[in-house]
């Protein structure tokens, strides 16, 4: 008579192993899926081929195993089904902490750090519970904890809770539907300023990138003032007119536009976009533009600044030019945001523009 338990085969003999489809389609995906554990591939290649009449000796050699692996395999899948394919529960150590403990844990990680700290640390959880339960736990057991719950006190994601504007969706619309098809003999500009861009330069030279290594860049450096530009981007042409600006007032906005206005060709209506910054909803700013008919503004809604255009030129040119720029003074800072303009003019393209949320690419 054969003997089996979950535990293991007791009998010297093989066990038979019956599949139903289900079962067989169930271990086949298992064997067939890159995401699956190895152990649970060989588990279930050892019952397949058990099923197939193999041998266990055979299964062992086929597989790279002992046989007495098989045999414990086989013999739990023949008592106890899948469910005995599964690791057995492990009995070890009680826990050293209650519930009680790993609850204080819990709420004091939820709750608001002690002033004046900004974010909970492992070890000041450690001494506020051990002041509170009466019990002394260790730093790396709230670590442990903690981790196992999935939380992360010492993590600090931002969010925005966006102003109620009744007409977000359709001043958004506006702007998209400009973009998209853009009213005839007329030009379409998208206006921002992008401020305080630092000239910095590199108290050590940089190191060029080798085979397996980037390029390296030295963190001391030294400063030189800031610049700040005040971009028009063309959207049917993608080319960008810049102008370095050195007050960021209702003023010197206005100043910007009166060149605009000057090479623009008369009798083309000018359509732009802004955002809501302070220079472009001043009452200076908003009189200039009451005065000339031919100019008409969409404003981008509160917090929906990156539906202007001109931002996707400003982030090319941080990234491009900026970020990891070595600059000597203020002037050869505005030399190369010039000439950084210069460039992108001789192959700009217009952006292609979708309502589908995905990152916008030039064309």
């Amino acid at each position: 008579m054969i003997m089996a338990v979950c535990g293991g085969q007791r009998a010297g003999t093989a066990v038979e192993v019956a599949l139903g489809i289900e079962v067989r389609e169930r271990l086949l995906r298992t064997v067939a899926s890159a995401k699956s554990q190895v152990r649970a591939v060989v588990r279930a290649r050892i019952v397949l081929a058990a099923a197939d009449g193999l041998a266990n000796g055979a299964i062992a050699r086929e597989l790279q195993i002992s046989v007495n692996t098989v045999r414990k395999w086989r013999g739990r899948f023949a008592a106890c089904g899948p469910d005995g394919l599964r690791d057995a529960e492990r009995s070890g150590l009680p826990r050293t902490y209650g519930p009680a403990v790993r609850m204080a844990i819990v709420a004091t990680a939820t709750s608001e750090p002690p002033h004046p700290e900004a974010t909970w640390s492992h070890r000041a959880i450690a001494q506020r519970v051990a002041g509170t339960c009466f019990a002394s736990v260790s730093a790396s057991q709230v670590s442990r904890i903690l981790a196992d719950l999935d939380l992360k006190p010492h993590k600090v994601r931002g969010w925005l809770t966006r102003r109620d504007t009744p007409d977000f969706w359709q001043r958004a619309a506006d702007v998209c539907a400009l973009y998209l098809e853009p009213p005839e003999r007329a030009v379409v500009l998208s206006i921002d300023e992008k401020t305080a861009i630092a000239a910095r330069s590199r108290r050590y030279p940089e190191r060029p990138a080798r085979p397996g290594e980037p390029v390296r860049q030295e963190f001391e450096y030294r400063r030189h003032s800031t610049a700040s530009l005040v971009a028009a981007l063309d959207v049917r042409t993608g080319e960008v007119l810049t102008e370095v600006i050195t007050r960021n007032d209702a003023v010197t906005f206005t100043g910007f536009l009166d060149q605009l206005d000057a090479v623009i060709a008369p009798g083309h209506e000018v359509h732009i976009v802004l955002d809501n910054g302070s220079s472009h909803t001043a009452k200076h700013t908003k009189a200039w533009l009451a005065l000339d008919p031919r100019w008409h503004v969409r404003w981008t809604p509160p917090h929906a600044s990156w539906l202007n255009q001109v931002e996707l030129f400003f982030s090319a040119l941080t990234r491009g030019g900026v970020r990891h720029g070595d600059f000597a003074s203020r002037y050869d800072l505005i030399e190369k945001l010039e000439a950084y303009t210069i460039g992108h003019n001789e192959t700009a393209k217009p952006y292609r523009w979708t309502y589908e949320g995905t990152p916008l690419k030039a064309t």
